[in-house]
């Protein structure tokens, strides 16, 4: 049943709320130490000796042209691709210093939405299933609850409860796409990774995803990583933005200084990119 409330994830959010935050480590959520990625056979590092890093509460946006290596740095940070050099911390940890069994209870604090949800979410398994397998994997429920926790998470991000025994090819791209996000917040994590998560939505539904992530940082402090190429989904939504250009951080800092008085070239670039064309026609 579809819940009556300003905001209808906030059955969920408050158990984010409810879930102590890991306040045994103060320091930033996310440390990227002179990391480089180089992927067999290529002639030159897809990330090369980045730095960065990602205090709790805050958004940090990553942006770029398209192979620059941003959604590489993405995975990096993920450990979903290894790194040829330098260091990625998370919560003051290293996960790919840890034991597989260690590294696996870790992975609930640090969680990742898809570009393309059609990709990483089963086909094989039900909305439901999808959402509750992570709470299972984690011993974070069991049972009828495993379900019911699952359910307002769903409904959280505005699938709902009649819709929940369906599979992912029964929903609309951007239905697949909060599938994906419930997934994903559903651990209560620290960081969150997002990779382009809105690129593929029209702009209602645009909205209503970048108001759900307003939603879950005003209810519980949670480091984003926002990886886009959309300058206006960065002013909205981010705090500091890094720009990258073949594999190296080029420019960084609050967003209001870089994207209204950028320094490098790549990021006018990017700026002009994102004026509407008849905006510089009206402006010429």
């Amino acid at each position: 049943m579809q819940r009556n409330s300003r905001f209808p994830c906030s059955v969920v959010l408050q158990t984010m709320i409810d879930t102590p935050v890991h306040d045994d480590f103060d320091g930033n959520v996310l440390d990227v130490e002179q990391a480089s990625v180089v992927y067999p056979g290529s002639g030159r590092p897809a990330v090369d000796g980045v730095s960065l890093s990602l205090p709790r509460d805050r958004v940090l946006g990553l942006v770029g042209s398209s192979g620059c290596g941003k959604t590489s740095l993405s995975r990096a940070v993920m450990h979903l691709i290894p790194l040829a050099s330098g260091r990625i911390r998370i919560l003051g940890q290293m996960p790919h210093a840890m034991k597989q069994s260690a590294r696996r209870r870790f992975r609930r604090r640090f969680q990742m939405v898809f570009q393309d949800p059609g990709g990483s979410l089963d086909s094989r398994m039900r909305a439901v299933d999808l959402v509750a397998e992570p709470l299972k994997v984690h011993g974070m429920a069991r049972g009828s609850q495993l379900r019911e926790r699952a359910i307002e998470c769903l409904e959280s991000v505005d699938i709902r409860a009649d819709a929940c025994d369906r599979y992912p090819h029964q929903f609309s791209g951007g239905q697949r796409q909060r599938i994906a996000i419930a997934r994903a917040i559903v651990t209560e994590p620290d960081l969150l990774v997002f990779d382009e998560p809105t690129s593929a939505l029209d702009v209602s539904v645009q909205a209503r995803i970048l108001e759900l992530l307003r939603e879950i940082r005003r209810r519980r402090p949670v480091g984003i990583l926002f990886v886009t190429h959309d300058m206006g989904v960065v002013r909205q939504m981010c705090d500091e933005v890094a720009v990258m250009e073949a594999g190296r951080i080029v420019e960084t800092g609050p967003v209001d200084r870089v994207l209204d008085e950028p320094e490098h070239e790549i990021t006018r670039q990017l700026m002009q990119a994102a004026i509407p064309p008849h905006t510089t026609a009206s402006a010429s």
